[in-house]
């Protein structure tokens, strides 16, 4: 049995999703100790548990210490990866709801069910745009196509905008089978085209407008051609924020009381604008979150980000240990890098 240690690199829940979908894929089980162990709330939330037990069901793992607050998870799997019909809610492990974020459990779901013999359809309820994680629009509109590349076959829609700290949102998940993953080829966005939306749920439309209309403003000033879409919605509670993407990158700021919609959408418009001068190909968060992808694949796969973050550093040093993949970078952190990752060339009848 694996034993990793919780507090290592960045010391949140990345440890514990990566470990997840790894085991789940591998078959190896482990122990998890110092869960969450630098965070003021160490141990399981209601969006970590949730997505103990969601990849618990796809490989009928047997579990012990899944319980909120949790510092030690026992995470033993039993059969393959299977493709079914999944639901999972937050609110489950939460008595009175919580907002955690749905985005994070389809992350550490995708790579097993990606192996598994049949098709999956997965519905997540928690939230959907919510701090501290990538919304619903930067998975679907900025990862999705990068993990397209590799061969991933899946669709995200949003049912329901969820916010922080009430949810109420969902997401479905249409995840194709594959036997293999293949290393793309990366390069630096040529473009000039910027996408967005500017979205509210229970506030007045103004709102949304005034995000829109701000970084429109100030993207065609530096000389980008913006596409922002305004959206009122209904939801369970109030919730703004403004999501802009282009290829390889996505820039999200979220809203709170009293704070103008203004200086939301310039939040957003000056992050996209950091990495768009970088001349990089990735933003930050995708060199994390292509790791696991280039790891499993067949071939190596390289690139570069503008700003190398805690969190790649620790998901290169987990995925050494379940995988032994060589993972090579060249940067330090808070600072731009080059990652280059030599795949395993994982393929679904690994397990026999």
């Amino acid at each position: 049995m694996l034993i990793i240690d919780g507090s290592q690199g960045e010391g949140g829940g990345q440890v514990l999703r990566t470990s997840l979908s790894l085991a789940a894929l591998t078959g190896r089980p482990f122990t998890l100790t110092k869960l969450r162990a630098n965070r003021k709330q160490p141990g399981l939330r209601p969006q970590h548990l949730t997505a103990v037990r969601a990849v618990a069901a796809v490989c009928g793992a047997a579990l012990e210490g899944d319980a909120i607050h949790s510092q030690t998870l026992v995470f033993e799997p039993q059969v393959p990866p299977q493709g079914s019909t999944y639901r999972f809610d937050v609110a489950d492990a939460a008595q009175g709801g919580s907002a955690g974020a749905v985005t994070l459990i389809w992350q550490a779901l995708i790579w097993p069910l990606l192996f598994a013999p049949g098709k999956s359809h997965v519905t997540l309820h928690g939230g959907s745009h919510v701090p501290f994680s990538p919304p619903f629009h930067y998975l679907s509109q900025v990862l999705l196509p990068l993990l397209h590349q590799f061969g991933v076959e899946s669709t995200l829609e949003l049912n329901a905008w969820g916010w922080y700290p009430v949810g109420g949102g969902a997401v479905t998940a249409v995840i194709q089978p594959t036997s293999q993953l293949h290393a793309p080829t990366i390069t630096v966005p040529d473009t000039k085209s910027v996408n967005g939306v500017a979205a509210v749920t229970n506030l007045p439309a103004h709102i949304p407008q005034r995000m829109a209309n701000r970084a429109h403003n100030l993207l065609v000033d530096a000389g980008f051609v913006p596409n922002i879409e305004p959206v009122r919605q209904r939801g369970r509670g109030p919730g703004a924020g403004i999501v802009l993407w282009l290829p390889n990158g996505g820039f999200t700021s979220l809203g709170r009381q009293g704070l103008p919609a203004d200086q939301v959408a310039e939040t957003a418009v000056t992050q996209l604008l950091a990495f768009a001068r970088s001349g990089m190909m990735v933003d930050e968060h995708l060199a994390d979150q292509l790791m696991i992808p280039a790891a499993l694949a067949h071939g190596t796969t390289c690139y570069t980000t503008h700003r190398l973050t805690r969190h790649a550093l620790t998901n290169a040093d987990l995925l050494r240990q379940w995988l032994g993949v060589s993972i090579q970078i060249d940067g330090q952190p808070d600072q731009p890098a080059e990652i280059v990752v030599a795949g395993v060339g994982f393929q679904r009848d690994e397990r026999g």
